[in-house]
């Protein structure tokens, strides 16, 4: 199996790192022992009994570090050393009894022993247990740092190629004879009519929302108000084409016009309400957009009022356009769990799309 699989399936790797890694343990060990002279008969039995109870007992510890990985770096070493500490007592017990039982010559010897002699005799044990617990909670700390990170590289390689891809659909889109013959043939239209100044009106709309598209790096993140300007562009464009058809409706917050998102993310959620909910009504229809900040998070919210979708189970229905898969994919790569979008029916009809991601902020300039 190729080590990218291996790496892929956390949960494999740990079972294998855990068994190779007490196999070694064991082995090492009983190599140790051969090294100072013959072990007892029963020592193969030993050590595989210990090395399957220190196995078991850092299931624990792995439990544990899980439960306080949120937590802040503090809290995290504290219970590192502290859970270590006790994993080791633990353990240094168990193979105590274990080994007095297994082997009568060790409990005559034992019993032997004042309860001074004996107290040392745990605690000189227990200092090496306790550096084998610290040593395997070193390496599961430095596997899942190594491990997060990579996942984390993997996430940002991915989220540059999945915004490269959304710019060029993008570029394709906006370049589209298409959508560029329905704009031209609107600003014909006004000048023919002699309505030069919304035809001049309309050009200058048309050159800023192409050069806002063509400049804008989508690796760079904008703030909610610079995407809500250049959405406003492409639908006051729209908006000659399909007149009284198209109504609009913005609310923005204003603690979230500042709030940082990526760039020419709502157009194609737009692009498809006119698509779906417009164009193919005769009364037409209107798109609602909003930006506000809860609980922490930038919400995002495209509603309209077309026919909408059957919503089943969260899924995308199919031929429900490719810009909803797109948005939820890059939204996926570029903020992992962090972030939700979600479908919803607006009432009494259409399509609520809600977008939740992370709370950043653009820095004030400076005066």
């Amino acid at each position: 199996m190729p080590i990218e699989h291996v790496i892929e399936d956390k949960q494999r790797l740990f079972w294998l790192l855990q068994l190779g890694g007490w196999s070694s343990w064991g082995a090492t060990f009983y190599l140790g022992i051969l090294v100072w002279g013959e072990p007892p008969e029963n020592y193969f039995v030993y050590i595989p009994l210990i090395a399957a109870i220190g196995m078991l007992i850092t299931l624990g510890l792995r439990w544990i570090y899980r439960l306080t990985w949120g937590r802040s770096i503090g809290i995290r070493a504290f219970a590192a050393l502290g859970a270590s500490y006790c994993a080791g007592v633990v353990w240094m017990l168990c193979r105590s009894v274990i080994f007095i039982n297994l082997f009568p010559e060790a409990k005559q010897k034992h019993d032997t022993l004042d309860a001074g002699a004996r107290l040392a005799f745990y605690f000189e044990n227990s200092i090496s247990a306790v550096s084998v617990m610290l040593v395997w909670s070193a390496i599961y700390f430095t596997i899942k740092y190594y491990l997060l990170s990579q996942e984390e590289k993997q996430r940002y390689l991915k989220a540059i190629s999945m915004a490269q891809e959304a710019q060029l659909k993008m570029l394709r889109y906006q370049l589209n004879p298409h959508f560029l013959f329905n704009t031209l043939n609107a600003i014909s239209t006004l000048i023919l009519d002699e309505n030069k100044q919304l035809a001049n009106s309309m050009v200058m709309k048309l050159s800023r929302f192409l050069r806002y598209s063509l400049d804008n790096d989508p690796m760079q993140q904008v703030t909610v108000a610079e995407e809500i300007e250049s959405l406003k562009l492409y639908l006051d464009i729209e908006k000659v084409r399909f007149a009284e058809r198209l109504t609009l409706h913005f609310s923005i917050a204003a603690d979230a016009e500042r709030a940082l998102m990526p760039s020419l993310l709502l157009q194609p959620l737009v692009e498809n309400s006119i698509k779906y909910a417009v164009s193919q009504s005769i009364n037409g229809g209107s798109i609602a957009v909003a930006a506000t900040v809860e609980r922490g998070q930038l919400q995002l919210t495209v509603a309209d009022d077309g026919p909408g979708l059957d919503i089943r189970q969260g899924r995308l229905p199919k031929g429900s356009g490719v810009g909803l898969a797109n948005t939820r994919e890059r939204l996926s790569q570029v903020y992992g769990e962090k972030q939700s979008f979600r479908l919803s029916t607006t009432e009494p009809h259409g399509l609520t799309i809600t977008i939740c991601i992370p709370l950043t902020h653009a820095e004030k300039e400076a005066a």
